[in-house]
């Protein structure tokens, strides 16, 4: 009977819960890149790699800390929390040594931010509306 009980609430907690999209990688056409590794995509977003291959140089565009979409792609793809990423940034910044990533208000500012500009990286949750981008897969 308690089996019984419980398997309901879990079956209705999962029925209710929003299900959770993949994060997808995307960068603008000029970046000529469709996949990077975990160690490449760390170092471009903790602004030790400033260039494409071709030389192009890496605009990062992301949503701000507070945004779930964000937190996720920092802990499952970057491997940190996101104040660890906001502590590097604010650190190169503040030296002298980098310049902040752009943030934007949310995905579709962010697909169109990565469309226009040269060399732009950034990510979303649904690729269902991403036209005109490079989709990077992402190399354990």
């Amino acid at each position: 009977m308690i089996n019984n009980k419980l398997l309901k609430i879990v079956l209705t907690v999962l029925l209710l819960s929003p299900p959770v999209e993949a994060i997808h990688l995307i960068s603008n056409v000029t970046a000529d890149t469709r996949s990077l590794s975990v160690s490449q995509l760390r170092r471009i977003y903790t602004m030790r790699q400033l260039y494409w291959q071709n030389g192009t140089p890496i605009v990062i565009y992301v949503l701000p800390s507070q945004a779930p979409l964000h937190q996720q792609f920092c802990k499952d793809k970057l491997a940190l929390f996101p104040y660890q990423l906001d502590r590097i940034w604010q650190k190169l910044t503040f030296s002298g040594y980098g310049v902040a990533p752009i943030q934007v208000a949310n995905q579709q500012a962010l697909l169109q931010a990565v469309k226009t500009t040269k060399g732009a990286i950034g990510y979303v949750e649904t690729l269902s509306e991403v036209k005109d981008v490079n989709v990077i897969q992402i190399d354990d």
